[in-house]
This record gives C-alpha cells, sequence and structure tokens, in this order.
C-alpha cells in the first residue's frame, strides 16, 4: 500500500513539473506594441493644419485688438488736451473702450479655447480610430501608450507605421471632401 502512494505520489510530482515545466510551450504569445502619443499629435497633418488655422486666426483676433487698444490710446490723448468739461466725457469713453477691450479679450479666449478643443477632440478621435484598424489588422493584443510605461524596448515601437497610415488616411479623407 506505502509503495502504491509513493508511486502515485512520484507520477503526480512528475506530472506537475510537466505541466508547469512546458505551460510556456503551450502558451499565446501576446502581441503589444508600443505608440508614442505626443509624435503622433504633433506630426498628425490635421493637427499643423489646425495649428495653421489658429495662428491666422489668433494674429487676425489680435489685429482687432490692436485697433481696440489704438483708440484706446487716441482718447487718452485727446482726454490730455482736452478742456476740464471735456475730460470728464473723455473719461467715461476710455473706461467704455477699456470694457469693450476686455470682453473683446474674453470673447476671443473662450471661443478660440472651445475651437481648440474641439480639434484636439477631433485629432485625438482620428489616431483612436486609426489604432483600432491597425491593432487589429496586425493582430496586435495590446497597444499601449508610452507614457504609462516605465520602460519598453524600442522593438515593440510602432508609432512611425501608424503615423504614416493615419496621414495616408487623413489625405484620402481630405481629398473626398
Amino acid at each position: 500500500m506505502r509503495r502504491i502512494w509513493i508511486q502515485v505520489l512520484i507520477f503526480g510530482l512528475a506530472f506537475c513539473v510537466f505541466v508547469t515545466g512546458t505551460a510556456p510551450v503551450f502558451a499565446r504569445t501576446e502581441r503589444i506594441g508600443v505608440v508614442r502619443m505626443s509624435k503622433l499629435f504633433d506630426d498628425y497633418e490635421r493637427t499643423k493644419e489646425f495649428d495653421q488655422k489658429f495662428q491666422t486666426e489668433g494674429r487676425l483676433k489680435q489685429e482687432e485688438r490692436d485697433a481696440i487698444v489704438r483708440e484706446l490710446q487716441s482718447l487718452r490723448d485727446e482726454q490730455a488736451l482736452a478742456a476740464e468739461e471735456a475730460r470728464a466725457e473723455k473719461e467715461e469713453q476710455i473706461n467704455a473702450k477699456l470694457k469693450e477691450l476686455d470682453e473683446f479679450d474674453l470673447e476671443v479666449r473662450r471661443s478660440l479655447g472651445k475651437e481648440r478643443d474641439g480639434a484636439i477632440r477631433e485629432v485625438f478621435q482620428d489616431i483612436e480610430n486609426v489604432m483600432q484598424r491597425y491593432g487589429e489588422r496586425k493582430g496586435f493584443d495590446l497597444v499601449i501608450n508610452e507614457r504609462a510605461l516605465l520602460y519598453a524596448s524600442t522593438k515593440l515601437d510602432v508609432t512611425d507605421e501608424v503615423l504614416v497610415e493615419l496621414n495616408n488616411d487623413y489625405k484620402k479623407n481630405k481629398e473626398k471632401s
């Protein structure tokens, strides 16, 4: 009886060693990729176009603001030269112009900020869509943003491939429009 138990125990141990020792052979290897989101965002053609658009809009708004500031300066110059009774009237005009300038600044910041936020959302949605298709097509189990990692081998970096696909998709969609 003791001999049977020893044989069962030896067989059990051998089985455990076999199963755990060969598990990696039978295990499915996961395919993992890493992307540099900052590079995708910065080098994406649509992002560059949005940047140019916002710079142009910013310059136009700055020109409008400069015109208001010139009017304000002109009112201050007139006030300095005006007679005592006209100074109070000029002061009211200056205060109104200052209020106009503040409202203009607030509106520009709000509208450009809202427009910029919408553009960023669109860019990230484009990146997400391309990443999804790329990952599925290339058989990735997981694609991770490099910012979430402490270390990753450069062999895992798929940023450049994704960027090419992202820009190609954008060009195709732009031509269709």
